[in-house]
């Protein structure tokens, strides 16, 4: 229901007793607080006082009205004046009296609503909420319309005449009381006196229901009232049970624990919520609602968003010390990290065997770095860079670390391919950092290995940042001064693919090769790496240094590992010459396969094969000499027949011939013993060794009368078709030539070859002594027969047509790229 009335003088009369209550607050309050300083005997009389007064306040209301001039609504006479106070709890009369504390004791909305004008103001309640446990537009929709003059309606229904009754201003003003002060039970109480007094006991009953508004006994007696007027006297009196059951009109322990959190929140700026209907106990809780201010949450998120900010940037700096400090970034793509750090090092020259000459190249820059004023007092200069060039494992890099041992100064070692990473950029900082630390620590010694990762030929393919790296490498060089005692010094494998700006006199002016080592090298090499390991007293070093050509210095200490390791294996007190020619053969023709299954008729056609190859190469005049031959699974091969190269640095046309005709041996030896038809496809490999070689006989040495002394090979795609019709048809002649000598031969020593693929399959494997023992029918006491009490059949010989050269190729096949250097027939 919305009782509405126009402003005028008379609103003034009735915002006089809620004026009052206010003033009465503020007057009292500085006074109240004198009590503070009092006893507590004190302290307990004065609360006696307030509880009596509380007692007796219909008697003190009535005296007051006496004394007072002021005279009440006809509405509000029915109630005691304590109504209208707002007596302070003792908590409040004790306190110091304060500014902050004298306008906290103001009710929230007493002072506006004291203005009869600003109750109809709806801007000032859109602009400060009203919190409660109902929406924005909650107490509105309790309202109900105003009648107009001209259609009354149901409200004139309500009023038993229009005369002799309450006004609608008094009604209008009672309900805007109690609609703006919701928790006010002394406001519902007036206004539930004058609907009932009206005879609108139905709004009384539903404004009670809903609740929304404040209670308290005489509010309850007055819901009754109207509940008897209806004919609901069942209803009063469930209700009347309800509230004694509950223990009448006191309240519970968890009420006033509400109450005093509800008031602390409104003191500290909040707004108190409503109760909805609840007692205090256990089946009926206290529902109390306390939202903050605007003004309140604002400065809360405030205060959240500035310690969130203060944290982060905190945590920020926190996380980017640790990060600096430990360099996990550095780490991510695996790189080195970013201080490089010289390392100290105790090889010597004495270390280093096998390469005599590229020591004595080196010694002058370990004279410089020791006594460096000797040479510029004379002017003259040391070269920048040191560029070693050689075949892996031949010492590079130990050469370099034992000129740093030997002139004791510190030595930075990178090696190329840690330059570059998947950062743009990093490799030209790590350049720069490398030569820096150098500087500071001068003199000293930049090793740099496999210099072919980053000093390349450059060219427009290239990506932006390896260019960077080089460019800097090379600014580096250029910068450095030949009096500051740093020598750079690099290694490589592959010189001729380095950037000739790199390779110039000024940053590498000395090239030093550090070759295979000798049989005097090897000698030397296998000695020092013996030195920790119990040789037997008949192992004989020279013998192993003679049958390893072509070894480098890491070969031969992976030879001496490996025989220390087996013997170790076998449980032996020192290792003997079998242990050293295992780990020979292990390196020269693959590890043994001894555990796969091989029949003995695929065991007989691979050893024809091999002996094939033995007889060709024993027999051919200027080859090389025979090492071993097996018929044990090696590697990828069934079996394998090793030659020792050479330690020449030339090769003849007839030592080329002679090599082509090897390796034509095993197919040969196969197409005599089985016939055309039935060689195995085990001479592919042989084929494509022998068909290289020729190729660059023709190609590359100038070997052909036919096509001359010229180089066919550096522009092969570029010759014309004629051109390489003749270079097929003459790789095919040579080739040709080779398998018929080798054929030729075989048939001259038909039954060598026959006693020695019995003796392969006998026993499996042989070396150079035993194989000419075998071929001769002598017997191998000291070897163990894999099948002695199986007989060995050879198989018959095929009538063989003749052979003749097939008629030279018209060279419509394409052809393809020009063949590698060729390597031993396996």
């Amino acid at each position: 229901m919305a009782l509405q009335a126009p402003v005028n003088i008379q609103n003034i009369v009735f915002a006089t007793p809620e004026l009052w209550p206010t003033m009465s607050a503020v007057l009292k309050s500085p006074w109240q607080g004198l009590t503070r300083h009092s006893t507590s005997a004190n302290a307990a009389r004065q609360n006696q006082t307030y509880r009596a007064a509380g007692s007796a306040d219909i008697t003190q209301a009535t005296e007051h009205q006496g004394r007072s001039a002021l005279t009440l609504p006809e509405s509000l006479q029915s109630l005691p004046m304590s109504a209208f106070r707002n007596i302070p709890s003792p908590d409040v009369l004790r306190s110091i009296p304060t500014v902050a504390g004298t306008i906290a004791s103001v009710p929230h909305n007493a002072l506006r609503l004291c203005n009869p004008m600003a109750r109809h103001m709806p801007f000032k309640a859109m602009m400060a909420r009203q919190y409660s446990t109902t929406s924005r537009i909650g107490p509105l929709a309790n309202l109900r319309p105003v009648p107009r003059p001209g259609n009354l309606g149901l409200a004139l229904a309500q009023r038993p005449s229009i005369f002799g009754s309450t006004s609608r201003n008094v009604l209008a003003h009672l309900e805007q009381t109690a609609n703006n002060n919701p928790t006010s039970a002394t406001a519902q109480n007036a206004f539930y006196s004058a609907l009932l007094r009206a005879g609108m006991s139905n709004i009384i009953v539903e404004r009670y229901q809903t609740g929304h508004f404040a209670t308290s006994p005489a509010v309850d007696a007055l819901y009754m009232k109207a509940l008897d007027k209806l004919g609901q006297s069942e209803g009063a009196a469930a209700f009347q049970s309800a509230k004694d059951a509950q223990g009448g009109n006191a309240l519970s322990p968890q009420q006033m624990q509400a109450l005093g959190q509800a008031v602390g929140a409104h003191i500290g700026g909040g707004q108190l919520g409503k109760t909805r209907g609840g007692s205090g106990h256990k089946s009926d809780p206290l529902y109390v609602v306390i939202e903050e201010s605007m003004w309140s949450t604002i400065f809360k998120w405030a205060r959240w968003l500035l310690s969130f900010g203060l944290s982060a940037y905190v945590a920020l700096i926190l996380i980017t010390l640790f990060v600096e400090t430990s360099g996990v970034l550095k780490k991510v793509g695996g790189g080195s990290t970013a201080e490089v750090r010289p390392e100290h090092q105790n090889t010597r020259f004495s270390d280093v065997h096998g390469c005599d000459e590229a020591k004595e190249e080196l010694q002058d820059i370990v004279d410089f770095l020791k006594n460096p004023d000797r040479y510029n007092k004379l002017g003259g200069r040391l070269p920048k860079g040191v560029l070693l060039i050689g075949p892996p494992g031949t010492g590079k890099t130990l050469l370099a670390r034992a000129v740093a041992g030997e002139a004791g100064v510190p030595f930075f070692y990178m090696s190329g391919s840690e330059f570059d990473e998947v950062y743009v950029g990093v490799g030209a900082k790590r350049v720069r950092e490398l030569f820096n630390a150098a500087r500071s620590k001068a003199p000293a010694i930049v090793f740099i290995d496999e210099l072919d990762a980053v000093g390349g030929k450059r060219n427009s393919r290239d990506a932006n940042y390896h260019r960077q790296t080089l460019n800097q490498l090379l600014n580096d060089l250029d910068g450095f001064d030949q009096s500051t005692g740093v020598i750079f010094i690099a290694a490589t494998n592959h010189p001729e693919i380095l950037d000739k700006a790199l390779t110039r006199p000024g940053r590498f002016d000395r090239h030093v090769a550090v070759e295979l080592p000798d049989i005097r090298g090897r000698m030397a090499i296998l000695k020092h790496h013996m030195k920790k390991i119990r040789l037997a007293p008949e192992v004989d070093l020279s013998k192993v240094a003679r049958g390893t050509p072509g070894f480098s210095g890491a070969d031969l200490e992976n030879v001496a590992n490996s025989a220390a390791i087996r013997a170790s294996k076998n449980q032996n007190k020192y290792v003997t010459v079998d242990d050293l020619e295992w780990a020979k053969d292990k390196i020269m023709m693959g590890a043994e396969k001894r555990s796969r299954v091989v029949h003995l008729k695929d065991k007989l056609h691979t050893a024809y094969h091999e002996g094939g190859h033995t007889l060709v190469g024993l027999y051919t005049k200027m080859f090389q000499e025979v090492h071993k031959a097996t018929i044990l699974p090696r590697g990828s091969a069934n079996g394998v027949t090793h030659f020792l190269p050479n330690e020449a640095t030339h090769q003849t046309r007839q030592e080329y011939l002679a090599y082509i005709q090897m390796c034509m041996g095993g197919k040969m030896a196969e197409e005599l013993i089985y016939g055309e038809e039935n060689v195995s496809s085990g001479a592919s490999s042989d084929i494509q060794q022998a068909t290289a070689a020729a190729h660059r006989m023709v190609t590359v040495f100038g070997f052909s009368d036919r096509l001359g002394n010229v180089d066919l090979y550096s522009n092969y795609r570029d010759l014309s078709p004629d051109t390489k019709r003749l270079i097929d048809n003459e790789v095919r002649r040579i080739i040709e030539e080779a398998r018929m000598n080798a054929k030729q031969l075989l048939k001259e020593h038909r039954k060598e070859l026959d006693l020695l693929a019995q003796g392969l399959v006998q026993y499996e494997t042989l070396d150079k002594e035993e194989i000419l023992k075998v071929i001769k029918g002598e017997k191998l006491p000291d070897r163990f027969m894999s099948m002695p009490d199986t007989p060995i059949k050879i198989p018959d010989i095929p009538a063989t047509p003749a052979i003749n050269p097939p008629a030279p190729g018209n060279g419509s096949d394409p052809p393809g790229p020009p063949p590698g250097p060729g390597v031993p027939a396996s």
